[in-house]
């Protein structure tokens, strides 16, 4: 056989093959259907494997710079609204072979738009978070709470301009509708004042960076725990007994706040009570010992780098006081609880090896004159207004319950005593 003959065989195929594809089944073109088909399946198979193609690319490239898993989870986001790729191509092909001026026809290039449309503002929702993750200077600059709040708000913008499109493509007038509702949210805007109040309020706290997720925080009289979420209305407050408080944002931005997990330092205030009786050198040795535990610790700001006072301070009603003020380096209560402790055993140890004692609440009462008769007056009927009675309990001797006074005869005292020589 000829390399003619092989020709001639393979252009009959083709002319044979070319006949087929002209025919009809059940009415309806052959070579359509299995375009059809093919695009069809092509739909299904590119958008998996393009994605696949660039993720490996994109992985290879972010390698470098450690964010390969922020980028494959951009890729993941994307990669779910792209199945509705077929379904796009199926009606924009079904909209290409329909009869003109249709109804069935106008549905599919609709369909087909809206999809479009749906496929990507859906690709963009999704994209928000990863997109948040991969900006880390954004993050750093802004802060997280404010960062997570404008990933939020970008959300609902992107699902309000979704479904305004998607309406303007059915023909939905979209600007009229929205004057319409404008009456009914004027009024919706009075009844709603508190919580116009609560978004601005928390969007002040976001941009003034108050506290962050997980901060320790106390704001004056109305809660103290550890911050949950920050949201729109209201910002979730965990409290040391593990309950969830959901806090109004006014409440957090009009009151004043104490931000605990900003601290550098740790302080401690203490007012050490020691008895009058204490010498002036106790005082110095007591000042001394607990100086000398504060200075060269590792546990606690030195004086080059804060403030660190041990001194005789004050004159109390019962005691003489000694202040102690100091900082800890750490800020975590636990390590502060322990450090706080051994302190306080050495200042223990101090006042008590100095001799000295520590003071309490106490009351001295000073007796100068106690009357004498029954009256209270405090008269004597012998003149002797400050002379105190001895008293003897009952059942003791009667000569003991009252001692004579110097210069009074046996008569006077009443106790019947005999004359002399009898």
């Amino acid at each position: 056989m000829t390399f003619d003959d092989i020709e001639s065989a393979l252009r009959a195929l083709w002319a044979d093959s070319a006949q087929l594809w002209q025919g009809d089944i059940f009415g309806i073109n052959t070579g359509l259907v299995a375009a059809g088909t093919a695009v069809l399946i092509a739909c299904l198979i590119l958008p998996s494997l393009l994605a696949r193609i660039i993720s490996r690319t994109v992985v290879t490239v972010a390698d470098d710079d450690g964010r390969a898993v922020h980028y494959r989870r951009l890729l993941n986001a994307v990669k779910t609204p792209l199945r509705l790729l077929p379904a796009i191509i199926a009606a924009l092909i079904a909209h290409q072979y329909l009869e003109a001026d249709t109804v069935l026809r106008w549905t599919m290039g609709n369909l087909a738009r809206s999809l479009l449309v749906v496929m990507l503002f859906w690709a963009l929702y999704r994209a928000v978070d990863p997109f948040v993750q991969l900006s880390t200077g954004l993050r750093l600059r802004l802060g997280g709470p404010l960062v997570d709040w404008l990933a939020k708000s970008a959300k609902v913008v992107l699902l309000f301009l979704g479904g305004t499109a998607v309406l303007e493509v059915w023909g939905v007038n979209v600007v009229g509708l929205l004057a319409g509702l404008g009456l009914v949210g004027v009024a919706v805007a009075l009844g709603a004042q508190d919580l116009f109040k609560n978004l601005i309020a928390g969007i002040l706290i976001l941009a003034e960076r108050r506290f962050e997720n997980g901060d320790w925080i106390e704001v004056d009289g109305v809660i103290e725990g550890t911050v949950m979420e920050i949201g729109f209305r209201s910002t979730s407050v965990r409290r040391f007994d593990l309950s969830p408080v959901y806090v109004p944002n006014t409440k957090l931005s009009d009151n004043a706040l104490t931000n605990y997990s900003r601290m550098t330092e740790r302080r401690i205030y203490w007012s050490i009570a020691v008895e009058y009786r204490t010498s002036i050198d106790q005082l110095r040795e007591i000042r001394d010992g607990i100086e000398a535990y504060l200075i060269g610790n590792e546990e606690f700001v030195q004086p080059d780098g804060g403030s660190l006072f041990v001194r005789v301070n004050d004159f109390s009603d019962s005691a003489i006081e000694i202040l102690v003020y100091c900082f800890t380096k750490t800020t975590d209560w636990g390590e502060w609880l322990e450090i706080r402790e051994r302190f306080a055993y050495h200042i223990k140890q101090v006042v008590e090896g100095s001799g000295a004692g520590f003071a309490f609440p106490s009351r001295s009462i000073y007796v100068e004159t106690v009357p004498d008769d029954d009256s209270g007056t405090g008269a004597d009927p012998n003149g002797d207004r400050d002379t105190p009675e001895t008293y003897a309990p009952p059942g003791g001797d009667v000569s003991a319950r009252r001692k004579p006074r110097p210069g009074t005869t046996d008569d006077e005292r009443g106790d019947g005593g005999e004359e002399e020589g009898e």
